[in-house]
């Protein structure tokens, strides 16, 4: 299934997509008198039972639910999980940890192979497709990060790898946006990064479940992995590719090391970290771009990632 958050009336709402149609979950569900929720979060805290619950009204539906869709042409998406529980990003491509540090003049840290890092970030500066409203400062070297993400469907502590797959909801597409030069300044001081970062993380278009990328899954010893070519566009020409089995270290590996000692709840996101190629630091260090080339006020940014959709992202000037 593809979940979505959707607007209606101004008011976020919990939809499937279906070929070319958004559904509403609270309505289709009251159709076939059942009981689901309106939002993502009260969706995925009723764990299991609610994803099958789902499935069934779905199969079950047939053209009853033309009252309660909408064309997603026309429809304002949100981002699928508009309001994370917490908002965590890993840094598991070795082939960009690789790039941006011989770029900065730097050997390849040891320490890479030993544990899977994340840092958190802003969980209330989360954006789907549209709009990216940037302040001034963000303008100095604003880059793009081509990620994919997870969304974590049921309560865990201390998940062991092996089983951390299961925790999983669905995937999605993340573009990490980043103020090089706020990042730069502040990571001197061996803490961050934290401005360089808040102002905005996108992710969307949808939240494809595990059921439903099946014939891409790839089965390693340290968990599940995908066969997802990963692109980025710049007004329309590409810029940027990878895969998303390509990570070094899986998802079910940062699970287990996110949940050490800490709880994990429903609508818990965690990135991917960027893909090699991913972003203009990358790039830019090794060349592609010399002049070196970053993102502006008016650039229009397309994350893609096969069989998870397309991420549209249109950089604003904040107004203040």
């Amino acid at each position: 299934m593809k979940l979505v958050t959707f607007l209606s009336n101004g008011t976020e709402r919990l939809g499937v997509l279906v070929g070319d149609r958004i559904l509403d979950v609270e309505r289709i569900a009251t159709m076939r008198s059942v009981v689901l929720p309106s939002d993502i979060l009260s969706f995925l805290r009723m764990g299991d039972a609610a994803m099958e619950t789902l499935r069934s009204v779905l199969a079950a539906l047939g053209s009853d639910g033309a009252s309660a869709s909408f064309d997603v042409a026309t429809t304002t998406l949100c981002a699928p999980v508009p309001h994370p529980t917490s908002m965590r990003d890993g840094y598991a491509f070795k082939q960009h940890v690789e790039a941006a540090r011989r770029n900065r003049g730097l050997d390849m840290i040891p320490e890479f192979y030993d544990i899977p890092i994340f840092y958190f970030t802003n969980h209330q500066a989360v954006y789907g497709p549209g709009d990216i409203p940037v302040m001034p400062m963000h303008e100095d070297q604003l880059d793009f990060e081509l990620e994919c993400a997870i969304v974590i469907g049921k309560k865990g502590r201390n998940i062991a790898a092996a089983d951390a797959d299961s925790y999983i909801a669905g995937y999605m597409v993340m573009n990490d946006w980043s103020a090089r030069a706020l990042q730069m300044q502040e990571m001197k001081l061996n803490l961050g990064p934290a401005k360089g970062k808040d102002f905005a993380t996108s992710i969307g278009p949808w939240l494809v479940t595990r059921d439903e990328l099946a014939a891409r899954r790839i089965e390693t010893p340290h968990g599940e992995t995908y066969d997802m070519p990963m692109t980025t566009t710049l007004n329309g020409t590409e810029i940027s590719r990878g895969n998303v089995k390509d990570m070094t270290w899986t998802f079910a590996q940062i699970i287990e090391r996110a949940s050490y000692g800490v709880t994990l709840y429903p609508g818990d996101v965690i990135g991917s970290g960027t893909c090699g190629t991913g972003c203009f630091l990358e790039l830019n260090g090794s060349k592609v771009y010399d002049p070196a080339l970053w993102l502006k006020p008016g650039d229009v940014v397309s994350c893609s990632i096969d069989g998870l959709g397309v991420l549209t992202n249109t950089v604003v000037r904040e107004q203040v």
